[in-house]
Protein backbone atom coordinates (compact mmCIF):
# COMPACT_ATOMS: atom_id res chain seq x y z
CA UNK A 1 0.00 0.00 0.00
CA UNK A 2 1.58 3.51 -0.82
CA UNK A 3 1.85 6.56 1.72
CA UNK A 4 -1.06 8.01 0.33
CA UNK A 5 -3.50 5.16 0.84
CA UNK A 6 -2.27 4.34 4.20
CA UNK A 7 -2.68 7.75 5.15
CA UNK A 8 -5.57 8.01 4.17
CA UNK A 9 -6.86 4.94 5.61
CA UNK A 10 -6.10 6.18 9.24
CA UNK A 11 -7.66 9.24 8.47
CA UNK A 12 -11.23 7.79 7.24
CA UNK A 13 -11.53 7.12 11.52
CA UNK A 14 -10.59 8.64 14.44
CA UNK A 15 -8.62 5.57 15.41
CA UNK A 16 -7.90 2.40 13.10
CA UNK A 17 -7.03 0.34 15.82
CA UNK A 18 -8.21 -0.41 19.49
CA UNK A 19 -5.24 1.23 21.24
CA UNK A 20 -4.30 -1.79 23.12
CA UNK A 21 -0.59 -3.39 22.80
CA UNK A 22 -0.68 -6.75 20.58
CA UNK A 23 -1.50 -9.91 22.59
CA UNK A 24 1.62 -11.86 21.56
CA UNK A 25 4.04 -8.95 22.20
CA UNK A 26 2.62 -8.69 25.63
CA UNK A 27 2.65 -12.52 26.51
CA UNK A 28 6.07 -12.70 24.69
CA UNK A 29 7.96 -9.66 25.54
CA UNK A 30 6.93 -9.21 29.41
CA UNK A 31 9.69 -11.11 30.70
CA UNK A 32 12.36 -9.19 29.12
CA UNK A 33 14.24 -7.14 30.94
CA UNK A 34 14.20 -3.63 29.36
CA UNK A 35 16.83 -2.08 26.79
CA UNK A 36 16.51 -0.97 22.80
CA UNK A 37 13.30 -1.93 21.20
CA UNK A 38 12.46 -1.38 17.47
CA UNK A 39 8.63 -1.50 16.83
CA UNK A 40 8.38 -1.90 12.96
CA UNK A 41 5.27 -1.16 11.40
CA UNK A 42 4.27 0.77 14.49
CA UNK A 43 0.88 2.57 13.46
CA UNK A 44 -0.80 4.44 16.35
CA UNK A 45 1.71 3.21 18.22
CA UNK A 46 -0.06 1.17 21.15
CA UNK A 47 3.03 -1.21 20.94
CA UNK A 48 5.63 1.55 21.33
CA UNK A 49 3.76 2.82 24.14
CA UNK A 50 3.35 -0.53 26.06
CA UNK A 51 7.12 -0.93 25.82
CA UNK A 52 8.13 2.59 26.83
CA UNK A 53 5.72 2.44 30.04
CA UNK A 54 8.20 -0.73 31.20
CA UNK A 55 11.07 1.24 30.75
CA UNK A 56 12.30 0.25 27.29
CA UNK A 57 13.98 2.90 24.54
CA UNK A 58 11.35 2.42 21.58
CA UNK A 59 12.26 3.21 18.03
CA UNK A 60 8.90 3.21 16.54
CA UNK A 61 9.09 3.23 12.62
CA UNK A 62 5.93 3.16 10.32
CA UNK A 63 4.82 4.73 6.38
CA UNK A 64 2.31 6.50 7.56
CA UNK A 65 3.08 10.26 8.76
CA UNK A 66 -0.51 10.30 10.24
CA UNK A 67 -0.24 7.13 12.41
CA UNK A 68 3.00 8.74 13.71
CA UNK A 69 1.34 11.49 14.51
CA UNK A 70 -0.92 9.58 16.69
CA UNK A 71 1.12 7.82 18.17
CA UNK A 72 3.36 10.65 19.52
CA UNK A 73 0.09 12.46 20.29
CA UNK A 74 -1.15 9.26 22.38
CA UNK A 75 2.52 8.95 24.01
CA UNK A 76 2.34 13.05 25.30
CA UNK A 77 -0.89 11.85 26.67
CA UNK A 78 0.68 9.47 29.29
CA UNK A 79 3.42 11.64 29.93
CA UNK A 80 6.40 13.64 28.81
CA UNK A 81 8.25 11.02 30.33
CA UNK A 82 7.20 8.27 29.06
CA UNK A 83 7.17 10.07 25.59
CA UNK A 84 10.61 11.16 25.11
CA UNK A 85 11.46 7.16 25.67
CA UNK A 86 10.26 6.73 22.18
CA UNK A 87 11.42 8.14 18.77
CA UNK A 88 8.66 8.05 15.59
CA UNK A 89 10.34 7.54 12.53
CA UNK A 90 8.88 7.64 9.03
CA UNK A 91 10.12 5.22 6.47
CA UNK A 92 9.35 2.88 3.78
CA UNK A 93 9.94 -0.50 5.29
CA UNK A 94 10.03 -2.09 2.03
CA UNK A 95 14.14 -0.45 1.25
CA UNK A 96 14.66 0.89 4.91
CA UNK A 97 17.37 -0.86 7.09
CA UNK A 98 17.91 0.30 11.14
CA UNK A 99 21.26 1.86 11.79
CA UNK A 100 22.18 0.59 14.92
CA UNK A 101 20.78 -2.88 16.50
CA UNK A 102 18.06 -3.53 19.44
CA UNK A 103 17.83 -5.72 22.12
CA UNK A 104 13.74 -6.40 20.91
CA UNK A 105 12.88 -6.13 16.84
CA UNK A 106 9.01 -6.70 17.13
CA UNK A 107 7.01 -6.96 13.30
CA UNK A 108 3.34 -7.72 13.98
CA UNK A 109 1.72 -8.41 11.15
CA UNK A 110 3.37 -7.30 8.26
CA UNK A 111 1.59 -9.00 5.82
CA UNK A 112 3.90 -8.13 2.42
CA UNK A 113 4.46 -10.37 -0.64
CA UNK A 114 6.85 -13.26 -0.16
CA UNK A 115 9.57 -11.55 -1.64
CA UNK A 116 9.46 -8.33 -0.20
CA UNK A 117 8.70 -9.96 3.70
CA UNK A 118 11.30 -12.03 3.34
CA UNK A 119 13.91 -9.38 2.57
CA UNK A 120 12.69 -7.37 5.36
CA UNK A 121 12.70 -10.19 7.85
CA UNK A 122 16.47 -10.41 7.26
CA UNK A 123 17.05 -7.22 7.20
CA UNK A 124 14.95 -7.22 10.44
CA UNK A 125 17.11 -9.92 12.16
CA UNK A 126 20.11 -8.60 11.47
CA UNK A 127 19.41 -5.87 13.48
CA UNK A 128 18.74 -7.95 16.50
CA UNK A 129 21.38 -7.29 18.98
CA UNK A 130 23.10 -10.61 20.69
CA UNK A 131 21.12 -12.15 23.24
CA UNK A 132 18.47 -9.76 21.68
CA UNK A 133 14.85 -11.24 20.59
CA UNK A 134 13.52 -11.13 17.53
CA UNK A 135 9.40 -11.40 17.50
CA UNK A 136 7.57 -11.87 14.26
CA UNK A 137 3.69 -12.16 14.48
CA UNK A 138 1.48 -12.83 11.32
CA UNK A 139 -1.74 -13.99 10.07
CA UNK A 140 -1.11 -17.46 9.78
CA UNK A 141 -2.56 -19.16 5.97
CA UNK A 142 -5.37 -21.63 8.11
CA UNK A 143 -7.23 -17.75 8.82
CA UNK A 144 -7.99 -17.83 4.74
CA UNK A 145 -10.41 -20.90 5.17
CA UNK A 146 -12.13 -19.21 8.38
CA UNK A 147 -15.14 -16.89 7.74
CA UNK A 148 -13.26 -13.62 9.07
CA UNK A 149 -12.47 -11.25 5.85
CA UNK A 150 -8.62 -12.08 4.53
CA UNK A 151 -7.51 -10.74 1.08
CA UNK A 152 -7.48 -13.81 -1.70
CA UNK A 153 -3.97 -13.59 -1.72
CA UNK A 154 -2.31 -16.78 -0.15
CA UNK A 155 1.30 -15.15 -1.06
CA UNK A 156 0.72 -13.13 2.31
CA UNK A 157 0.46 -15.03 4.77
CA UNK A 158 3.38 -17.42 6.04
CA UNK A 159 3.92 -19.97 9.20
CA UNK A 160 6.41 -19.32 12.20
CA UNK A 161 8.35 -22.24 10.86
CA UNK A 162 8.44 -20.65 7.45
CA UNK A 163 10.74 -17.54 9.30
CA UNK A 164 12.50 -20.26 11.48
CA UNK A 165 14.04 -21.42 8.91
CA UNK A 166 15.26 -18.53 6.98
CA UNK A 167 17.54 -17.80 10.77
CA UNK A 168 20.61 -19.57 10.32
CA UNK A 169 20.98 -22.12 13.75
CA UNK A 170 24.61 -21.55 14.08
CA UNK A 171 23.31 -17.45 15.59
CA UNK A 172 19.46 -18.08 16.70
CA UNK A 173 17.83 -19.76 19.20
CA UNK A 174 14.33 -20.38 18.27
CA UNK A 175 12.43 -20.19 21.69
CA UNK A 176 8.61 -20.17 19.91
CA UNK A 177 7.33 -21.44 17.05
CA UNK A 178 3.69 -21.87 16.65
CA UNK A 179 0.14 -21.34 15.58
CA UNK A 180 -1.02 -19.69 18.20
CA UNK A 181 -5.18 -19.89 18.80
CA UNK A 182 -7.09 -16.55 19.25
CA UNK A 183 -11.01 -15.76 19.43
CA UNK A 184 -12.44 -12.86 17.32
CA UNK A 185 -15.65 -12.09 15.64
CA UNK A 186 -15.95 -12.26 12.34
CA UNK A 187 -18.99 -9.45 10.09
CA UNK A 188 -21.78 -11.73 10.93
CA UNK A 189 -20.83 -11.39 15.15
CA UNK A 190 -19.97 -14.90 15.47
CA UNK A 191 -17.42 -16.37 17.69
CA UNK A 192 -14.43 -17.81 15.76
CA UNK A 193 -10.89 -19.20 16.57
CA UNK A 194 -8.28 -17.92 14.17
CA UNK A 195 -4.58 -18.29 14.38
CA UNK A 196 -1.37 -15.78 14.65
CA UNK A 197 2.24 -17.26 13.12
CA UNK A 198 4.19 -16.65 16.33
CA UNK A 199 7.98 -16.96 16.05
CA UNK A 200 10.05 -16.02 18.98
CA UNK A 201 14.24 -16.26 18.35
CA UNK A 202 16.87 -15.39 20.01
CA UNK A 203 20.52 -14.25 19.03
CA UNK A 204 23.04 -16.46 20.52
CA UNK A 205 25.34 -13.40 22.59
Amino acid sequence: MSEALLDQRYLSSNALWSGNPNTHLVTEAADLAPGKALDVGCGEGADAIWLAERGWQVTAVDLSSVALERGAAHALEVGPDLARRITWLHADLIDWAAETSYDLVSAQFMQLQKDLREALFQRLASSVAPAGTLLIVGHHPSDMQTTVPRPPRPELFYTAADVAESLGPQEWVTLVSEARPRLTHDPEGRTVTIHDAVLRAQRKG
